[in-house]
């Protein structure tokens, strides 16, 4: 899924008081209280909180470590979802291809003039390029896109009878699809378990620790082992959210962070608490989040629907 900026850390110059190893720390107060808004009490300083980076961390802690902090996110984030707007795998694997170097918002805002038009692979794949390119200019890349998506749904056609396949060797056959868009579909429009190693990701669990590869499909693996398959769909949303509202790429949010005291990597960010709050984006900064039509329990928890695209 598509990135909403890369650079390097923020970094604050402050060391971080050593002490014992992170698994065994207790949190002073957390940074946030599950299920509610992001908030941080005023007195709770997040220069309290004290981590050593787990250097010598042993396997079965890394473990406890990795799977503590899944489930801290699962609270905080209990509504997560894949960011794509989509009613049946088809539409999934289309725009999850679109959102390759652009951002899920962007594609919703496109796809919708997108699908009206070829509501099915029959159709995309018949479709003139011209008129597609058209429609597909506001993603970028709006060329190569086009031959993308006319020429997966070409293979739809051909080899699956116009219906996207359910197993992950006979997706990354289809033009412009690899292993993280086959995840995307295979977790999210069959229920079938896939890690989605997107840039959130692969920069969230190095910072974490979790790993140091640097090789999406070697992260994938490193990652995978740390969890049961039946979480690695979950974990993925609960990543890539958190990187998208709170772990940014350039300035991490740490002193609104609610798993600071898990992370060897706290003081990269701003760790004032009031200034941490600043830097929050989508529904917990009071901005729309990525999605046109999210899911009920998303708009229940106070998330907003992104605008369509020309909106004022």
């Amino acid at each position: 899924m598509g990135e909403q900026g890369s650079g390097g850390s923020n970094k604050t110059g402050k060391t971080a008081k050593k002490v014992a190893p992170a698994e065994k720390v207790t949190p002073v107060r957390k940074a946030v209280t599950a299920k509610k808004d992001i908030p941080v009490k005023k007195g709770s300083a997040a220069k309290k909180i004290a981590v050593k980076p787990p250097a010598n961390e042993s396997r079965t802690a890394l473990v406890r470590r990795a799977r503590r902090i899944n489930r801290e996110l699962a609270e905080v984030y209990p509504y997560a979802h894949p960011e794509l707007d989509f009613e049946n795998p088809f539409q999934l694997l289309v725009a999850t291809v679109l959102s390759a170097q652009t951002t899920d918002l962007r594609v919703n805002q496109t796809t919708p003039a997108l699908f009206a038009k070829y509501p099915s692979p029959e159709d995309l794949a018949a479709a003139n390029p011209e008129e597609v390119e058209e429609i597909l200019r506001p993603c970028g890349f709006f060329r190569a896109k086009t031959r993308s998506v006319t020429g997966l749904s070409k293979a739809l056609v051909e080899d699956f009878g116009g219906e996207v396949p359910g197993r992950l060797e006979d997706l990354v056959k289809l033009p412009g699809v690899g292993r993280k868009t086959a995840f995307v579909v295979l977790g999210n429009a069959f229920g079938r378990p896939g890690i989605t190693v997107d840039t959130h990701f692969q920069r969230l669990v190095r910072r974490w620790r979790w790993t140091d590869e640097t090789d999406p499909d070697k992260i994938e693996a490193a990652v995978g082992a740390l969890f049961p398959k039946s979480d690695w769909t979950d974990l993925s949303h609960h990543v890539i959210w958190h990187g998208r509202r709170i772990c940014h790429a350039r300035k991490p949010a740490c002193g609104a962070c609610p798993i600071a005291p898990l992370c060897p990597a706290y003081g990269e960010g701003e760790t004032d608490p009031e200034k941490a709050k600043k830097l929050l984006k989508y529904e917990k900064g009071g901005f729309p989040g990525q999605r046109l039509k999210p899911p009920r329990a998303y708009l229940d928890a106070g998330g907003k629907p992104a605008p369509p695209l020309g909106a004022a």
